[in-house]
């Protein structure tokens, strides 16, 4: 029988176009492509084989020459679930790996331990696809719109079935709100399924994708972890992150 690192592939889209950052996944942090720093947390989390899904021969050669392994994709995916999807087919085309990772490129500080969370609602579940989520603390974030908010049923300690995605404050009333982390681990024939759909009424109003998925009958289960990884998405966001990752 495969082992859990045989059936699982953990893949990191990335691209060079940026509107607030261009050539964004080769940004030095610390001296090494921010891209190289995600694939290192990635193999740190050792649930199975990592690679990085590109459209750029710079960004594979620069992964390359790190010892990781890089996969050249198409340059019209839409989404970085499309650019997943067809890494995972050239990687895997007898289809032995059952468990799909897609790790955003742009969270170098994330922890191995944050990683391996993600798949963990997919071993006791029914689930289709698993993601995480963060408790919100800051009453900032509860009424802004660029923090997507979970809307979830408790299903088990530190985990949620989510029954919706938002950047509306939701829901209302007394109790936790929840702030999604983009981070997803798909079952093989879900993902399959979702890059065929086209986009959803839902999905295009929020603009999030993983709607998509919830309005198709998918199940998305959420496990709850302690903090949301710092995103690189503008100039000030790199330098904070090269702060908090400079050498000691």
């Amino acid at each position: 029988m495969a082992t859990v690192q045989e059936q699982t592939l953990v893949i990191i889209p990335a691209r060079m176009a940026s509107a607030r950052l261009p050539g964004k996944p080769l940004a030095d942090i610390g001296g090494q492509p921010m891209v190289v720093r995600v694939a290192r947390q990635a193999a740190l989390a050792d649930i199975g084989r990592v690679a990085v899904a590109t459209d750029s021969r710079e960004i594979a050669s620069a992964v390359e020459a790190a010892g990781f392994e890089a996969v050249m994709t198409r340059d019209d995916h839409q989404s970085g679930s499309d650019r997943v999807f067809e890494a995972a087919c050239r990687m895997d085309p007898e289809g032995r790996a059952r468990i799909i990772l897609n790790v955003q490129g742009d969270i170098p500080a994330i922890e191995p331990e944050t990683i391996r969370r993600a798949a963990l609602p997919l071993r006791d579940s029914p689930a289709d696809l698993a993601t995480l989520a963060v408790e919100i603390t800051d009453e900032a974030d509860r009424t802004n719109p660029n923090i997507v908010k979970i809307v979830g049923t408790p299903i088990g300690p530190g985990l949620l079935r989510a029954l919706y995605f938002t950047r509306a404050t939701a829901p209302w009333g007394e109790g936790p709100l929840y702030h999604h982390i983009g981070l997803y681990a798909w079952r093989r024939p879900a993902l399959e399924r979702f890059v065929s759909l086209a986009p959803s009424t839902l999905e295009r109003r929020e603009s999030l994708e993983q709607l998509r998925a919830l309005e198709d009958g998918m199940r998305i289960d959420a496990a709850i972890v302690d903090s949301v990884p710092l995103g690189v998405d503008t100039p000030a966001d790199l330098e904070r992150a090269r702060h908090i990752l400079a050498p000691k």
